[in-house]
């Protein structure tokens, strides 16, 4: 791994991720790049059942109806741009029938509340702390779903609020899972249309609600996503095209972070043999029918089947 002058310090957790974990990823699309990097090492991973959500009310609503196993009704989805639609869930959810959405939903939450439960780990990625009220209901919304601005009321959480929602969220959480280790984390990617100054109290928000309630108790921790993008990386060459969201080199930095904090060491063995089957699967042969080929894909197979005894839930 490449080493930096200034590394954010981070103690290694002792409540450590292997090949027997069960992992729950909830929250923005950061938390999409890290539930990848479990996917391709075939880590047991649920991310993000009702799409991303990028502020604390918007989880907590959602892991609040599944835990309770309170069901989305008529009352919660509306009919706008063709598709219907649910102002708790990503626009991804939506469907052009009003029927399904609601059974689409509603399995969902049936799941979701089996994976809390079931859950060694549940991870929380925070993406802002600006949120959008309806005027009309007076009610927050994780999602638009596109409809007019001006139906809608922009509000900046304060820290007690964001506090607020996480105590709710782990008392839910606690409630269904007891042994459960939340990790939280704050996304790295910057919400600029909020403004720079706006981006920037947003996070800070977070990072202050976050830090006083994970000093409570050892069963939640933080792992520092954006300090180590900010003070690690504080590069543009660590950025994508649009200069807000961190490029492939600095997900897999950060990703290189948090295995060696949370990730066993004798997890690490596998991921490397998981690793080596991934990217003989997707080598593409000049001459996939020679006789050399076959054997080797033969000797990847059975590697693929090793480990499938003994870890059953990898699929290649």
């Amino acid at each position: 791994m490449t080493q930096f002058r200034t590394q954010v310090p981070i103690h290694k957790s002792s409540r450590q991720i292997d090949y027997k974990s069960s992992l729950v990823s909830l929250g923005s699309c950061f938390a999409v790049n890290m539930a990848e990097r479990l996917d391709y090492y075939k880590f047991q991973n649920t991310c993000n059942p009702f799409g991303i959500l990028f502020h604390p009310q918007a989880i907590r609503q959602i892991i609040h109806k599944s835990v309770l196993e309170e069901k989305f009704t008529d009352e919660d989805v509306f009919f706008h741009n063709d598709l219907w639609h649910c102002f708790d869930v990503h626009s991804e959810c939506s469907n052009p029938e009003k029927k399904v959405l609601l059974s689409n939903l509603n399995s969902l939450l049936q799941l979701t509340n089996q994976q809390i439960a079931q859950c060694s780990h549940l991870i929380i990625t925070y993406g802002t702390s600006w949120v959008y009220r309806r005027k009309e209901s007076g009610r927050i919304v994780a999602n638009c779903h596109k409809v007019p601005q001006s139906h809608f009321q922009k509000e900046l959480m304060t820290v007690a609020n964001v506090h607020s929602e996480i105590s709710q969220t782990l008392q839910l959480i606690q409630k269904a899972n007891p042994n459960c280790t939340v990790i939280f984390t704050v996304s790295p990617v910057r919400h600029i249309k909020d403004g720079f100054i706006e981006n920037q109290i947003s996070k800070a928000h977070l990072i202050a609600a976050i830090h006083q309630e994970t000093a409570i108790e050892v069963c939640k921790e933080y792992f520092p996503s954006y300090e180590i993008m900010m003070d690690e990386l504080r590069d543009y060459r660590f950025y994508a095209e649009d200069m807000l969201h961190p490029n492939l080199t600095a997900v897999d930095y950060i990703w290189q972070r948090f295995s060696e904090t949370y990730i066993s060491e004798n997890s690490h063995s596998v991921m490397k043999e998981v690793s080596n089957i991934q990217k003989a699967l997707q080598h593409k042969p000049f001459h996939p029918q020679s006789e050399h080929h076959q054997q080797l894909v033969v000797k990847i197979q059975d590697k693929a089947k090793a480990l499938q005894q003994q870890y059953p839930h990898m699929q290649f």
